[in-house]
């Protein structure tokens, strides 16, 4: 079972790696920071992942597991609020 749960965070880490490149694309193309600020979100909930699952953290609740998956959060929130403020580029 354990080889289970170590085979879907590595999925779940590749999945969030996909999405940043994705959304890296798309700021390439347009250059808004909407997109750049979800690639990062992205990176850093794969980070997330990936030192949750090689430090082995039995709880992900620990700070410095949980401070990534924050501060990725944190990015997609501001974003999106800048966005809608009209002082997006």
């Amino acid at each position: 079972m354990e080889s289970l749960v170590d085979f879907l965070q590595g999925a779940i880490t590749a999945g969030f790696l996909v999405c940043s490149v994705f959304f890296l694309r798309f700021w390439s193309r347009t250059s808004e920071r909407l997109f750049l600020a979800f690639a990062l979100a992205f990176f850093f909930l794969a980070l997330n992942q990936a030192f949750a699952w090689y430090l082995e953290a039995g709880d992900e609740r620990t700070a410095y597991v949980f401070s990534l998956r924050v501060v990725g959060f944190v990015l997609i929130l501001a974003a999106i609020v800048q966005k809608n403020l009209g002082r997006g580029g």
